[in-house]
């Protein structure tokens, strides 16, 4: 079979789960109500932070910009995936697949940064509390952020420039829901070693290290715990850990699961299912952990709720007093 070049291509057709019209219904309404927890879940977190000055600490202006990084992350997929799915439609156009793939990996990579520099910012929280305002001070604070956000974008276009090069024949499904980088790779009938290669590169590199460093930050941080005289320090201490690591594992161990699997496995439903776990439950459930586990965020949420309780009937007093109508 002779292949078609890239150029030629016009669009792809993504399967999902399953092809059964019976399930559609249940797939649709299980996306919408994850996207929408996502949504405004994150949205209160990044709210009550930015609106609560005893909240702009090192921890939290991480935990704001892993929100936002959530959003935008999932807001790559579910959106397409709810209209295809509502259109019963299942072709994404060229443009649009290495688009998505694009902002999958730049909000994917921020993703993995965020969690490392979270897991350092505990770190030095538990283990040098007195050098902590010190070592975690905004001006590095504010360079981490940049550079990550500078390598994501970089490797990001590197990897999606990539796949411009690869061409492809007549066979254009996608076992998936959205279009992802190894899953066009594995699609392509032109030599996709290079692009393998780089992947794996990114891979080792962006994922592996980091995650690397966040084991080795967790156990210099049980150590530190287990030498706590105070039994609500180790409890306090240990609770944060505990919600942060049960995150940083289902983000990683899936994504990871998903490029290092074997291109075998590519039409096989674990993947797919790896890989909306790692793309939209993962996010869903980031301000559960953070919020209702955490007392600042909960405090800083009421107090909006207070203000916003007290502010509306004020104005609604105001306008009445002055005469004005909606």
């Amino acid at each position: 079979m002779v292949p078609e070049n890239y150029s030629r291509i016009t669009e792809f057709l993504l399967w999902g789960f399953s092809e059964e019209p019976e399930l559609q219904p249940l797939i649709l309404g299980l996306f919408f109500s994850m996207y929408l927890i996502t949504l405004f879940g994150n949205m209160l977190i990044i709210l009550a932070i930015t609106s609560h000055s005893n909240l702009h600490t090192p921890m939290y202006f991480f935990l704001s910009n892993l929100s936002f990084a959530d959003i935008c992350f999932t807001s790559t997929t579910v959106p397409k995936i709810l209209f295809n799915i509502q259109t019963q439609s299942k072709v994404i156009t060229y443009g649009d697949c290495i688009t998505q793939i694009y902002f999958l990996m730049l909000f994917g990579l921020l993703d993995n940064f965020l969690l490392t520099m979270m897991a350092y910012d505990r770190f030095v929280a538990i283990c040098h509390p007195l050098h902590y305002t010190v070592i975690m001070n905004p001006r590095l604070c504010g360079l981490l952020l940049l550079v990550s956000w500078i390598m994501s974008a970089l490797t990001s276009l590197l990897q999606s420039l990539m796949v411009l090069r690869l061409s492809f024949c007549t066979v254009l499904e996608i076992p998936h829901f959205f279009c992802e980088l190894n899953q066009m790779i594995q699609l392509a009938c032109s030599d996709t070693f290079l692009n393998n290669m780089m992947m794996y590169f990114a891979v080792g590199l962006f994922a592996g290290i980091p995650f690397t460093g966040i084991l080795y930050s967790y156990s210099k941080i049980v150590s530190c715990i287990r030498g706590m005289s105070s039994a609500q320090g180790k409890y306090k201490a240990f609770s944060t850990c505990v919600s942060h690591l049960s995150v940083v594992f289902l983000f990683y161990c899936t994504s990871l699961g998903v490029y290092l699997s074997s291109a075998s496995t590519h039409s096989t439903h674990s993947s797919a299912i790896a890989s909306v776990i790692y793309t939209v439950v993962t996010p869903m459930l980031n301000p559960f952990i953070y919020s209702l586990r955490n007392k600042d965020i909960k405090g800083a949420l009421k107090r909006f709720y207070a203000m916003a309780a007290i502010k509306g009937p004020t104005v609604l007093g105001l306008k009445n007093s002055l005469g004005l109508k909606d």
